[in-house]
């Protein structure tokens, strides 16, 4: 695959995800919501069958199980079914915080084992020639050295999911204060999720990146070596 080739498939993908996720169902949610329309109910149906028509849809084209894209079919299915049962907005408001939580708690665990959570996230091998790396570190004695630094990054990677927890509940308790099932609480999960990208998304990647550039310095200090001989071309 070229350059060319492999950034118009990331650019795909980006966008793919911001339409099918996002401005598609913030769309449906906040428009076709009204009885002269889909009415509350079929209208948070129409919606969330983008988000997971399109997680499907990632899963078959990657041809491999994706925790991730799992989890967020997982997610939408729960608020689908809390919204079309009715049930108090507190119940969004704590699944909202709980599963970035429970991945935060996830990178926190995994750091112990042999199979990082934070390598998956922001330090996989489409990035990093990990055998050429562990060949370095190997070779210059720097393996327990690097695996403290492996440490600290997933605490910066932690508490982006912590982050992402807290502002995911206060968005929720703040913005769906009206009845389910009716039309205004329609409205008001569609803005939410219009304002989760800005308020929830781009804090937590800032963090993300952090934890990304903090791995990359260690590695060109521990190794000695420019960063470039350890980036997949």
């Amino acid at each position: 695959m070229t350059e060319s080739t492999r950034q118009q498939s990331q650019n795909q993908g980006f966008f793919g995800n911001l339409a099918f996720n996002i401005v598609i169902p913030v769309v449906i949610m906040s428009y076709a919501s009204s009885e002269d329309y889909l009415g509350p109910a079929w209208s948070i149906v129409a919606a969330l069958s983008f988000p997971i028509g399109y997680g499907l849809w990632d899963l078959k084209e990657s041809g491999k199980i994706n925790g991730f894209s799992i989890l967020g079919i997982v997610s939408v299915l729960l608020t689908g079914g809390i919204s079309l049962l009715k049930l108090p907005a507190d119940y969004i408001a704590i699944k909202e915080a709980a599963i970035p939580a429970l991945i935060g708690i996830a990178v926190l665990v995994t750091q112990f084992t042999d199979k990082p959570l934070v390598k998956m996230l922001i330090l996989n091998d489409q990035i990093i020639n990990w055998p050429y790396l562990d060949e370095v570190l190997d070779k210059k004695g720097k393996r327990s050295v690097f695996n403290k630094k492996i440490a600290v990054s997933s605490y910066i990677v932690a508490s982006s999911f912590f982050l992402s927890s807290v502002l995911n509940y206060i968005l929720a308790k703040v913005i769906l204060v009206s009845k389910p099932g009716t039309t205004a609480y329609t409205e008001e999960l569609g803005r939410m999720t219009a304002l989760s990208y800005p308020v929830i998304v781009i804090p937590s990647m800032i963090l993300l990146v952090g934890a990304l550039w903090y791995l990359f310095a260690q590695i060109k200090k521990i190794t000695g070596e420019d960063l470039d001989n350890f980036i997949n071309q």
